[in-house]
């Protein structure tokens, strides 16, 4: 593959099923140049020591959980001082196909140099469904399913899959720290919207991806459930980016609502409703006084 001798892949892991990683990293290697494992004070850090030296993957171990964003920017770093143009930012439980990066870095190569992002079209390793990718619009969004073979511009891309020239990174800036986890990705696109670049989704690039603890099935569809801690989050840095000066004002405004239907929803609806509200509240009080980091109730 074109340049392909300069990307590196980076992994953050977090109490990882071995196996599933083991499965993600035999599909990276032959694909990338490098591949960084970004661990999180893991419990099973020794196991995961152990595959990296097994594969001579690179291994980053923190002696406590940074969270996503601080993670995903230290191997970023080490790509960087590597010499390495391009990352591969991955999700511990993502399995891409054989071609996935060869085709993503097709699409950045014919991009042009304002082109920050290419991401993967994500099938639901539960369900078989495939994500549309999203151009954010009032009062709904634009779902785009690609035709094989197109490319298709778009207004975010999650993190897993998403190839990142380390130009772009450079000019837009790092991931941020203070989110931890939810809504790295969306901030990070956010931001480079903002500033004038451009993201993509590659139709005929594919990666499987799970969201989130589990799948709720209600009337009329399914939703993706997390636990307590996530909800934390999820509903504290969703109003941390109403604040921020890249969100856009259309996302801002069908958020709102979207954040009030999950509040009733995991509160009334979904097990354990006590603990939901709880975690939720806090996440809506530290978000209005713009607390960052990790749930500080977390254990």
């Amino acid at each position: 593959m074109a340049n392909a001798s300069s990307i590196a892949a980076i992994v953050v892991t977090y109490r990882p099923d071995i196996a599933t990683l083991e499965a993600l990293a035999e599909a990276l290697l032959p694909q990338v140049d490098r591949l960084w494992l970004v661990d999180n004070a893991s419990t099973n850090v020794e196991a995961i020591r152990a595959l990296a030296t097994t594969r001579s993957i690179n291994i980053i171990a923190n002696n406590r959980n940074l969270g996503v964003g601080a993670a995903l920017n230290q191997g970023i770093a080490a790509a960087r001082a590597a010499g390495c143009t391009d990352v591969l930012l991955m999700d511990q439980d993502s399995l891409p196909v054989g071609d996935m990066v060869i085709r993503l870095r097709k699409a950045l190569d014919s991009g042009g140099d304002r082109l920050a992002a290419v991401g993967p079209a994500h099938v639901d390793a539960r369900t078989g469904d495939v994500a549309p990718f999203v151009r954010i619009g009032f009062p709904f969004n634009h779902k785009l399913r690609p035709a094989p073979g197109e490319v298709v511009d778009c207004d975010f891309l999650i993190t897993s899959g998403c190839l990142i020239p380390l130009r772009a990174i450079d000019a837009i800036g790092d991931m941020d720290a203070g989110l931890f986890i939810d809504n790295v990705d969306l901030e990070w696109c956010f931001r480079a919207r903002a500033r004038g670049y451009r993201l993509a989704g590659v139709a005929d690039a594919e990666m499987e991806h799970r969201i989130g603890d589990r799948l709720h099935w209600r009337p009329g569809g399914r939703a993706i459930v997390h636990g307590p801690t996530r909800l934390y989050t999820i509903m504290r840095n969703r109003v941390l980016l109403y604040r921020r000066p890249g969100t856009p004002w259309r996302w801002i405004a069908q958020d709102v609502p979207r954040a009030i239907l999950k509040f009733l929803g995991f509160s009334l609806v979904v097990a354990p409703r006590g603990a939901n509200l709880k975690a939720m509240c806090r996440g809506l009080r530290d978000g209005l006084v713009g607390r960052e980091g990790p749930d500080p109730d977390a254990g």
